[in-house]
């Protein structure tokens, strides 16, 4: 049988919203591997929107859903939408978009909240013991939905491995083309753009994710 999974975004744009790069490989792993797809993002304002060829911040608003669904080509739902129960596992992309829209991480770092809610899906994901796979920066998130202890990891960063400590999280440090598995917790980790030199790395972990938590799913 498919397995049916939900993917969350963040905007279109590795600044402002979700990593394209990160979310087109995590679609096209998915899709070779047979899976069911469902995309799904906030219907709320970005944090902000950032001029990704001069990385200067521009004087507009623009709506998660909205951008996520250029991503999606248009096949995108409301996360509020989303029940867990209707899927076998969900994956978040990174990007900046996951530290500024569906969580403050990126301003508020250990003091950070998660969007409320993708928040309530993924801890429904979580009590319902399916699997959830966390990509580059969005593991930041992973104690906010499973408490401390949860491991995880964003590579290697000093900066941002301690934040996720005094969250309460065991952060794991991981090459580029390898993954963090929380077997109790069936939560899968990797770096990705935290790491990745290229789009070729940044694959090499995420279909190994992809991969994972399909097979536990």
């Amino acid at each position: 049988m498919h397995k049916k999974v939900a993917v969350i975004l963040s905007g279109c744009g590795v600044y402002d919203g979700a990593e394209i790069h990160e979310s087109v490989i995590t679609l096209l792993r998915l899709a070779q591997r047979g899976a069911q797809v469902q995309c799904f993002a906030p219907d709320i304002a970005q944090h902000h929107v950032v001029n990704h060829l001069t990385g200067e911040e521009m004087p507009e608003s623009r709506n998660v859903l909205v951008e996520s669904a250029r991503i999606a080509r248009g096949a995108i739902r409301d996360v509020r939408e989303a029940k867990a129960e209707d899927f076998d596992a969900l994956i978040v992309p990174g990007g900046f978009g996951a530290a500024k829209n569906l969580s403050n991480f990126a301003f508020e770092g250990d003091r950070c909240e998660v969007e409320s809610d993708v928040l309530a899906l993924a801890k429904a994901f979580a009590a319902a013991h399916k699997p959830v796979g966390l990509i580059c920066i969005a593991p930041a998130m992973a104690e906010r939905i499973y408490g401390p202890g949860i491991e995880c990891t964003i590579g290697c960063d000093a900066d941002t491995a301690a934040a996720l400590t005094r969250m309460g999280a065991r952060h794991v440090e991981c090459p580029v083309d390898e993954i963090v598995e929380d077997s109790r917790h069936k939560l899968v980790t990797t770096p990705a753009y935290m790491l990745a030199q290229n789009i070729a790395e940044a694959a090499s972990g995420i279909n190994k994710l992809v991969d994972r938590v399909l097979e536990l799913a």
